[in-house]
């Protein structure tokens, strides 16, 4: 009687994108996979994507949804600590790491049960790093930093960087850690020709009104640093902030090298949220994000057919 070999089963391969604020979409792509009954079996991310995927992987998105959907704008002001321009970017992000230490405590990427892995970058050779081991929050804390925006991390006595600048979607990573299907997310696609506006800066917030007149103070400084900065800088009135020109320089340079890499390192599924609107720290519209990564995948369902359903 002929021996049947069971079919193996494929490896699915998640690789999230960077996109700062409109990364928080990539929770409602996992959901909207997990829905489908489709689980990744590896997890690869970049920046905000590496942030997602590594609290997916480590047992942590409901955590991260609950957190993310509550914050409103005061929030992201207290939990990104600005620092002095000198320091190689605006946010030092002590404040936001101490508070998902003590969510997650101090979990290790070897020990998650899905395989994950971050995008990093060596700033002073510009060389692609890859951590698949040692602390996950660590990982994570290198692959947000932002130019300009985060600081750099130091780490060996070398200085790390945001993974987007040289793959900004891991698929090669998701590939490399051996995944036959690749689900990727782009969050950059559709950010070329987004309208600067200075309407919602200008509008004060009722949790700012409510606030000591201290306190007030000191978050208000911190909200018009991207005015003052573009008043010292800028000419004209209704030229770009200086936050918007660095937010769209990295948009342009992001989308140029994933249209170069996907060319040679293409996934099985490309998904990509259509999330112009939300701007580069606006990280307290979670709501809206969260709800365009399902139904991302939603349009999508049509690429899944014949590979994954």
């Amino acid at each position: 009687m002929p021996h049947h070999k069971k079919p193996r089963r494929l490896k699915v391969g998640l690789a999230l994108g960077s996109g700062s604020a409109r990364g928080w979409s990539h929770i409602g792509v996992i959901r909207e996979l997990l829905k489908l009954g489709i689980k990744p079996d590896i997890v690869c991310g970049t920046s905000i994507g590496a942030l997602v995927g590594g609290a997916y992987a480590s047992g942590n998105l409901d955590m991260l949804e609950e957190w993310v959907r509550g914050m409103d704008r005061m929030d992201v002001v207290r939990y990104l600590d600005v620092t002095r321009l000198g320091s190689g970017g605006a946010i030092k992000g002590e404040r936001l790491f101490a508070y998902l230490e003590s969510q997650v405590g101090k979990p290790v990427i070897e020990d998650l049960e899905i395989p994950f892995a971050a995008v990093a970058t060596k700033l002073a050779s510009g060389q692609e790093l890859w951590f698949q081991e040692g602390p996950l929050l660590e990982a994570i804390r290198a692959s947000i930093s932002l130019p300009g925006l985060f600081t750099p991390i130091q780490i060996d006595d070398e200085w790390i960087i945001d993974g987007g600048l040289v793959n900004p979607v891991p698929v090669s990573l998701c590939r490399a850690m051996g995944a036959n299907i690749v689900i990727a997310v782009n969050l950059n696609g559709d950010l070329l020709n987004r309208h600067f506006t200075d309407d919602e800066e200008a509008e004060e917030s009722p949790e700012l009104a409510s606030l000591p007149p201290l306190e007030r103070m000191a978050e208000e400084l911190k909200l018009r640093t991207n005015a003052f900065l573009s008043e010292l800088f800028d000419s004209e009135d209704d030229t770009p902030g200086i936050f918007d020109v660095l937010a769209a320089s990295i948009s342009i340079m992001q989308d140029r090298i994933t249209r170069s890499r996907m060319a040679g390192e293409f996934p099985d599924v490309m998904l990509a949220p259509r999330l112009a609107q939300i701007g580069l720290m606006e990280y307290h519209r979670a709501d809206e994000a969260i709800e365009e990564g399902r139904a991302t995948v939603r349009r999508a369902l049509p690429s899944f057919h014949g590979l994954l359903l």
